[in-house]
């Protein structure tokens, strides 16, 4: 009797491992699945996964003799040297042309050597970025998968299935560009996750401690933002959070978690890269600032004995404030997007990676963390303008901009005088004035460098390098 085989393989069975074998067997894939830990295995062929057409086996060697050539294999394993640990033990068991896909989120940098290493034995290499969290694998991540084309048309059947699909019916995943770039896009959408996070706890800050709304009155005013313009996934949860009841102490669950906010570094990774590409992203900088500042918990209770400030009540307009802290919110995103995409422009040259912004943009409608209504918008100015060097130079999003920029600064001017920290918020209002001015003083800043280090300048009124004798 043949033996059955399958066309899906899935190696790591945690969170995400487990939701996205379910999903794909879901949209009528059968696969095989393998864990280390033979357990998580065998709770999901034994548990959520009785009955549907997963084979659990308790070796590599026998997930790669039950799959269809050529095999398809999604490691689903923390990134790092599990990855390549992972590789080095399937290799010896593959054959030319079978692809790995790596659904964790690796770092960029990695993804492309891995990438250009399997290709000398003819194995394909696909490094998908996945977001959507357990929920997400589970019903309908966003998928962001670069490698080679002919590999990405392999699995595009199965990914059309199980990624989210957008209000249009289109399903939220793409062909990103080649090696590495479908996890270098996955960076940056967590770069953006950081800064759309950080500028929303600012914003809750504020009204919190500078209008005294309770933790319900906040739920409200973030639930009414969520049916207009500032429609998305984490100004939902936001509301959903500040309703919740911590189960032990009856307390609202928000004031019982400590205010020390963690990372997992892909936050970072996009700090890190944008630095060494020149490309300025002062939001998603001023988030994984705020985040580590967080942690200086002792540090910050401490200093509060000692250094004063000024009183954090506000005593204007609530219904003022309240809006200006919408729009300044809304404005805020806008710009945080404009940095994350322009960030993306210039690592698709540096990398060449062609990568096409307006379609990414629209991948990340539905399914994943940072989806919003604002990205209909933004896959629209993309479609206007293919080559937009930034969303500031698009009609739409400038006019969004000038008309909500008073609140921006009214809301910073008034988080100045309470004394509450807008690290984010004021960062976004640095750029943008950064950004539209003309002229900025780094005329200054290049002098010094030649005073003390003659390190040369530029004229205004001709040609070449000059260098003068300050002294």
């Amino acid at each position: 009797m043949e033996q059955k085989t399958f066309g899906i393989g899935v190696v790591g069975l945690g969170v995400m491992g487990r939701n996205l074998a379910l999903n794909i067997e879901r949209n009528g894939f059968p696969l095989v699945v393998y864990n280390r830990d033979t357990t998580k295995m065998r709770h999901l062929v034994e548990g959520e996964g009785a009955g549907k057409n997963i084979l659990g086996v308790e070796t590599l060697e026998a997930l790669v003799g039950n799959l269809e050539r050529p095999r398809r294999i999604i490691l689903m394993v923390s990134a790092g040297a599990a990855v390549d640990a992972i590789i080095n033990q399937l290799m010896p068991l593959l054959s030319p042309g079978d692809i790995l896909i790596d659904g964790g989120n690796s770092y960029f940098a990695d993804t492309d050597r891995r990438a250009e290493q399997l290709m000398l034995n003819e194995i394909r290499y696909i490094g998908m970025g996945v977001s959507g969290g357990e929920e997400g694998a589970l019903w309908g991540p966003s998928l962001m998968p670069g490698g080679q084309r002919e590999a990405w048309e392999s699995l595009a059947a199965v990914l059309r299935k199980v990624a989210a699909k957008a209000e249009d019916g289109a399903p939220c995943v793409a062909y990103i560009g080649p090696r590495g770039a479908g996890h270098y896009v996955k960076m940056v959408h967590n770069g953006i996750e950081y800064a759309d996070m950080q500028l929303i706890a600012e914003i809750y800050d504020l009204l919190r401690r500078g209008l005294g709304l309770s933790n319900s009155e906040l739920a409200e005013v973030f639930a009414e933002w969520n049916q207009g313009e500032l429609r998305s996934y984490l100004v939902e949860i936001t509301a959903d959070i500040l309703r919740k009841k911590d189960a032990e102490t009856g307390k609202d669950m928000v004031d019982v978690i400590l205010d020390e906010a963690e990372q997992k570094g892909t936050g970072k990774w996009t700090s890190q890269n944008a630095l060494d590409l020149g490309a300025p992203v002062p939001t998603i900088h001023a988030a994984l600032e705020g985040r580590i500042l967080s942690s200086f918990k002792v540090r910050r209770v401490e200093a509060s004995k000692h250094l004063r400030g000024p009183s954090n009540r506000y005593q204007g307009s609530r219904e003022k404030l309240i809006a200006s802290a919408r729009d300044a919110l809304f404005a805020s995103k806008i710009l945080a997007y404009a940095q994350g995409l322009e960030l993306m422009r210039i690592a698709s040259e540096a990398y060449q990676y062609d990568l096409q912004l307006g379609e990414i943009a629209g991948i990340w409608r539905a399914g994943c963390i940072i989806r919003a209504s604002l990205l209909g918008d933004i896959m629209l100015a993309y479609r206007r303008r293919a080559d937009l060097p930034n969303l500031l130079f698009d009609e739409v999003f400038r006019e969004a901009i000038e008309t909500r920029q008073s609140a921006m600064r009214t809301v910073l001017e008034t988080s100045v005088q309470l004394g509450i920290p807008m690290l984010a918020v004021g960062a976004s209002v640095a750029y943008l004035d950064s950004y539209r001015s003309a002229w900025l003083p780094a005329n200054l800043i290049q002098a010094q460098r030649d005073y003390f280090g003659a390190h040369t300048y530029k004229r205004v009124d001709k040609q070449g390098v000059f260098h003068t004798d300050w002294t």
